[in-house]
């Protein structure tokens, strides 16, 4: 993790070159600070929606530690959570660029960073908030719908034919059974407990209330989490990187590759499907349902 709070970052040899160069001005470049948009869902919502997924972000994040006169990359984080496994994977490979760059990472929560959203923002070495973000939400969820009824009214019989007999496991057309249930209430453990780890590992002696407070799944504001170690300050990115890098400071966003194709399908084609129609509706509704936990 990184110490220096004063983020003195060690001379690049090529500015040392310039140095000694007639132009060698040009070394004197102001600091760069690269910015990485994390906003959304993280991991798949739809059939043709992507959201957050370390596949999507990971060529953004090459180049977000590879700048000139790079003195931090700075995380703008506005996500409701999704996927613990793009979470950690996200989390894992800006930790894994931060150590062999050494370059430290600063994140911001804009409206929300909760769940998974907060497993993101701990990849930092610094997490900043507004007053009135959302953080925390240290906890796994599981949800979906049962139909066992509606298909009795509408006289629709299942019939479903398997290989092993956990297959159907919480099968939204056949009746719940409690072991299943059981299993999974044991899974999402283990994966709370992965995601517990994860904020010990960065936040180590700055948390500041016990566990079953800070990993009940609750979510706060951002003053509430700044007094519950969640985060270290309050601030928006321009004013807080301007006050730690100097007025001169250039914010250098680096955005992903945008995908073409959605806008070519769906609701952009008048012909569309009424399948992809109907997914893409769907899909709008599974996010918006992400955001609306937390009244967004």
């Amino acid at each position: 993790m990184w110490k220096n709070n004063n983020y003195a970052m060690p001379e690049h040899p090529f500015q040392k070159f310039l140095a000694r160069l007639p132009f060698g001005r040009l070394a004197n470049t102001p600091p760069a600070v690269a910015v990485v948009r994390l906003s959304g869902v993280i991991g798949r919502v739809g059939a043709w929606r992507g959201g957050l997924s370390l596949g999507g972000l990971a060529p953004a994040l090459e180049r977000a530690f590879r700048l000139w006169n790079l003195k931090a990359v700075a995380l703008a984080i506005n996500s409701p959570g999704g996927s613990p496994v793009q979470s950690a994977l996200i989390a894992g490979r800006i930790c894994a660029l931060a150590a062999e760059h050494d370059v430290p990472v600063i994140a911001f929560a804009e409206d929300i960073a909760a769940s998974g959203g907060y497993w993101l923002a701990c990849a930092a070495d610094e997490i900043y908030a507004d007053a009135n973000s959302i953080v925390g939400s240290i906890g796994v969820m599981s949800g979906g719908f049962g139909f066992v009824d509606l298909l009795k009214r509408i006289g629709v019989e299942r019939r479903l034919h398997v290989a092993g007999e956990r297959k159907t496991l919480l099968d939204p057309f056949l009746e719940k059974k409690p072991e299943d249930v059981a299993r999974l209430a044991a899974i999402q453990r283990d994966i709370h407990e992965s995601f517990k780890a994860a904020v010990r590992a960065r936040r180590g002696s700055r948390l500041k209330a016990p566990e079953d407070e800070l990993f009940s799944g609750e979510f706060w504001t951002g003053r509430r989490a700044l007094e519950l170690g969640l985060i270290d300050g309050l601030g928006d990115m321009r004013s807080t990187l301007r006050a730690r890098f100097g007025d001169n400071v250039r914010l250098k966003p680096v955005m992903g590759r945008s995908r073409w194709w959605p806008r070519r399908i769906g609701f952009a084609r008048a012909d569309a499907d009424p399948i992809d129609v109907i997914d893409h509706a769907l899909a709008a509704v599974e996010e918006r349902l992400w955001w609306g936990r937390f009244g967004l």
